[in-house]
């Protein structure tokens, strides 16, 4: 390593980016490439930087496969804040095994990180955990050891486990303290404040209930049966049955809740079930079929009476029945959620995490940026999307997940 490169390495460790391009600037050797390409994501120019990284990786060559790991581990952090989540996690997965391989710990760590995180932008949240059991115990830098923490709070968070969260909030801000690192101190503030914003709302009898993490998760934990709609599924205690894909008997269940102690009228449940206003008997007769669906998924913790008035919902042992609703009435609140990072998401990277199509995230990025709370940053396939602005609720509960999710 020549002395340029070498100190070009260490203001590059010491978070000066504009020392390396000042040194390396007109250097077109591979590792002069590498340390220009983070020097570049460190001062935001994240589509250059993805360009420079490429460049080295490509210049090592399969004879420096250290060198050319540590390009792939860069350029996964770089894809990861450009919200470009469809690239394949097994380059990663490969540069992550030959760091470890040769001896280079650190930059594994960092490359289990960014896999970590990637892992929950995209709600695989079991995947998550064991990503983040593989750190436990690893002697993190300061840096490394924050942003795992902070992986561990929206773990616990996503999970509606409060105590938990905050533990790992604490760590996560000590070791961001430790590494000094203003940008890692806000973001920890954030996922603070989200404890005490409105998280979802419960209808009473008098209106409506305003819920933070804390009052769902006590709500989980009092026995009711809750019809999460938020999440679109039933809940007693620590079970819980997904209807996410099952729209039809998530609106019964709902209407059934809704209700609850008394009975949903027939029509009342048609026309919030199949969305019609002329109502007949074929429609009567395909509301029993999906009633019989819902009473057989039910059928462990509660039961569905008819009554001349419509049907009831009887959970076992008396148990009370809550309903729980999103913090903002929108069909896009996912997707807004998802926005509410601050990032810049790609359509692509928005379908992979919601789990749905392109065309669809397009339609209703479309409808959001008619009615200006999303816009749109860049051209054709350089296009991300970013929030109007920042909701005054948490969103967390709107947060999509893979199934099966705590």
């Amino acid at each position: 390593m020549d002395s340029l490169i070498a100190a070009s390495a260490r203001a590059l460790a010491g978070g000066d980016a504009l020392g390396v391009l000042k040194r390396i600037a007109l250097r077109e050797d591979p590792p002069a490439l590498a340390l220009r390409g983070i020097a570049m994501a460190q001062l935001g120019d994240l589509a250059r930087a993805r360009e420079l990284l490429q460049q080295a990786s490509r210049g090592f060559g399969p004879r420096e496969p250290l060198a050319r790991a540590r390009c792939s581990v860069a350029e996964a952090e770089v894809a990861l804040a450009l919200r470009d989540l469809d690239q394949p996690p097994r380059t990663l997965a490969a540069a992550i095994d030959t760091l470890q391989a040769h001896g280079d710990s650190a930059n594994a760590a960092h490359g289990r990180v960014i896999a970590l995180r990637r892992l929950l932008l995209l709600g695989r949240l079991g995947e998550a955990r064991a990503a983040l059991a593989q750190l436990d115990g690893q002697a993190l830098p300061a840096p490394l050891a924050a942003i795992a923490c902070l992986a561990a709070a929206e773990l616990a968070l996503r999970a509606v486990r409060t105590a938990p969260a905050r533990e790992a909030l604490a760590q996560a801000q000590a070791a961001a303290t430790r590494a000094g690192i203003p940008a890692l101190l806000a973001e920890i503030e954030t996922t603070r404040a989200t404890l005490q914003q409105v998280a979802a709302r419960q209808p009473t009898a008098g209106g409506e209930r305003a819920l933070r993490l804390a009052d769902v998760e006590a709500l989980f934990a009092s026995g009711a049966l809750v019809v999460d709609g938020c999440r679109l599924r039933v809940r007693s205690a620590d079970a819980w049955l997904p209807l996410v894909r099952r729209p039809v008997l998530f609106a019964l269940v709902r209407g059934l809740a809704m209700a609850w102690p008394q009975a949903a009228p027939r029509d009342a449940l048609v026309a919030e079930a199949f969305r019609l206003r002329r109502i007949d008997e074929t429609h009567r007769a395909r509301l029993r079929v999906e009633i019989g669906r819902l009473r057989a998924l039910l059928a462990p913790w509660a039961a569905i009476e008819a009554s001349g008035e419509g049907f009831v919902l009887l959970p076992h042992d008396g148990r009370a029945v809550a309903m729980l609703l999103p913090p903002v009435d929108d069909e896009h609140s996912p997707l807004l959620a998802l926005l509410g990072d601050g990032e810049a998401w790609s359509t692509t990277a928005l379908a992979l995490a919601l789990g749905s199509s392109q065309r669809t995230v397009q339609r209703a990025l479309s409808a959001l940026e008619s009615a200006g709370r999303v816009r749109a940053v860049g051209r054709t396939r350089n296009r991300r999307w970013v929030a109007a602005s920042a909701g005054g609720f948490a969103t967390t509960l709107l947060l999509p997940a893979s199934l099966p999710a705590a």
